[in-house]
């Protein structure tokens, strides 16, 4: 019996090294071989028999060519595979972290380090099936740039990791660049790396996406290789799920009121990192300035508030300037150009000296604006103008006379359709933690929310399905998540990247007894 099921017989390293060594298997190789070839000859044509003895002699000799490194074990002599294969130690390491519970996100992030060391590859990419189950979006990686994840997105059947993931089988050339189905993404700078090998990630009934490696020179990867790659792709499908937005599974489990179920948004990062709060929506004051709200008059009021607002505008401008975005954000100088104008201010201190309190002042003013425009037929600059003069005067209302309606709780996640120029002079006052946003977002959006500077992502659809204000959200920016209702897991991972600081990215894996899915977070 061996040691490894008797515990009575325990061997020294020395006899491990004699049992484990070649000369205790050649024999017994020696003879098998014998026997197989008797038994191929005997059972087929001669001409076939010639040729299974070449091949099962051709296979031996390959064998006895590994034997210094090591035989293969033989009935009579089992060897034991001690702690000398490199790539074995490798496998099993990563067998024992994917064995475990874990958050999405540190799946994401150590599986691709981990393969890509199996395989000696200089790149490793986990693709995910997202949407309607026809678009393959990078959420792992090592070897590409960050801004990768989340951003490179192929169609199924595009490319070669597409056609991969079409096929249900794995794909390998030696030189990508020069294959039919190639897709370029320039930014990557993928032609340094052209040893190309794409697996897709089998689920049950179709596939949940696909599994690249990539590595420099002209050596192709081994069918070994490529028989390998595929066993390791099926632990990842287990993880892969917890991507899925399907709305018809969600739909039979979600509870009245948003309930406390874990549900997984993808979206498109913009910021990157990662973010724990409350949902909150974003907020326009509860009647638009161009209505009527009940309030003060007073114009030292409005007068503080265009202060505060035109210092607010200056500071974005010189923080985009400072990020390099100032040909971007030049937009902001149309605001600053508007709340400087001295006839815009006349306007409205008249307006209040009248008798109207400030959101009537100002109400009529967005609305004189907004005429002058539409008379003018055709005319979309004016016209946009309107509009930034109505974002503009929602903002010096909430800042001459608070709405309680439009506050925010601080510290929050916030979830909308678009980011503004209101936004940040107001909303960004409560601090917030992260953005989601439901649309692709214009170039305004984007900017705006690099120059807020909070991790955050956009083109999140569902997101007002099955987020509600006050559930509890995870934003992974870094990969483009939003977690609602996140496990006690990943909770536990961002938690511990916080206390750790910059300094340190390794992720926690939150505990090996939670199960990283089913429950969420309190």
């Amino acid at each position: 019996m061996s040691s490894r099921t008797d515990p009575k017989a325990i061997h020294p390293p020395t006899e491990l090294e004699r049992i484990a060594s070649p000369s205790a298997t050649s024999s017994g190789v020696e003879g098998s071989r014998d026997r197989l070839v008797d038994r191929a000859q005997d059972e087929l044509s001669p001409d076939q028999g010639t040729s299974v003895s070449s091949d099962l002699a051709g296979r031996s000799a390959r064998v006895a060519d590994t034997d210094d490194a090591g035989a293969p074990p033989s009935v009579a002599s089992p060897r034991i595979q001690v702690r000398r294969d490199e790539r074995l130690d490798l496998v099993i390491e990563y067998l024992a972290f994917v064995a475990k519970p874990m958050p999405l996100s540190l799946l994401l992030d150590e599986a691709p380090q981990r393969i890509a060391a199996i395989l000696g590859a200089d790149v490793a990419s986990l693709y995910l099936l997202e949407g309607d189950g026809d678009e393959l979006v990078l959420r792992g990686n090592v070897g590409f740039p960050r801004e990768a994840r989340g951003t490179v997105r192929l169609s199924v059947g595009q490319g070669i990791t597409g056609m991969a993931v079409e096929c249900l089988r794995p794909i390998s050339v030696v030189q990508a660049t020069e294959h039919e189905r190639y897709r370029a993404f320039p930014e990557l700078g993928e032609e340094r790396f052209p040893v190309f090998l794409a697996a897709p990630i089998l689920g049950s009934g179709r596939p949940l996406g696909a599994l690249v490696v990539q590595r420099a020179g002209d050596r192709a990867f081994t069918a070994r290789d490529v028989e390998l790659v595929m066993a390791l792709t099926a632990p990842i499908a287990a993880g892969a799920r917890h991507a899925q937005v399907l709305d018809e599974l969600r739909e039979r489990r979600r509870r009245t009121g948003g309930g406390t179920r874990k549900v997984t948004l993808p979206g498109l990062p913009v910021v990157a990192g990662r973010a724990l709060g409350a949902i909150a929506a974003l907020r326009r004051p509860a009647t638009s300035s161009l209505g009527a709200r009940q309030g003060s008059g007073d114009p030292k009021l409005l007068r503080l508030a265009f202060d505060i607002a035109e210092k607010a505008l200056l500071d974005l401008n010189a923080r985009a300037a400072t990020r390099g975005l100032a040909q971007e954000a030049a937009f902001l100088s149309t605001y600053l150009l508007m709340i400087g104008d001295g006839r815009l201010r006349a306007r409205a201190f008249e307006l209040a000296a009248s008798g109207l309190n400030v959101a009537q002042a100002l109400g009529t003013v967005a609305r004189e604006v907004a005429r002058a425009a539409n008379g003018i037929v055709g005319d979309p600059f004016l016209q946009d103008r309107a509009r930034d003069i109505e974002d503009l005067c929602d903002a010096i209302l909430m800042l001459a006379t608070p709405d309680a309606r439009a506050q925010l709780p601080s510290k929050a996640v916030l979830v909308g359709d678009q980011l503004t120029v209101f936004d940040l002079l107001i909303s960004a006052r409560a601090h917030p933690v992260g953005v989601a946003l439901s649309d692709r977002s214009g170039p305004r959006s984007l900017v705006l929310l690099q120059l807020l500077g909070v991790p955050s992502i956009v083109d999140v659809a569902g997101a007002f399905r099955w987020a509600s204000p006050g559930d509890v959200a995870l934003l992974d920016a870094d990969h483009g998540f939003l977690v609602i209702n996140p496990s006690r897991a990943e909770v536990a991972t961002v938690r511990a990247a916080r206390r750790r600081g910059p300094a340190s990215p390794e992720p926690d894996d939150g505990g090996e007894d939670d199960d990283g899915e089913d429950e969420p977070a309190s």
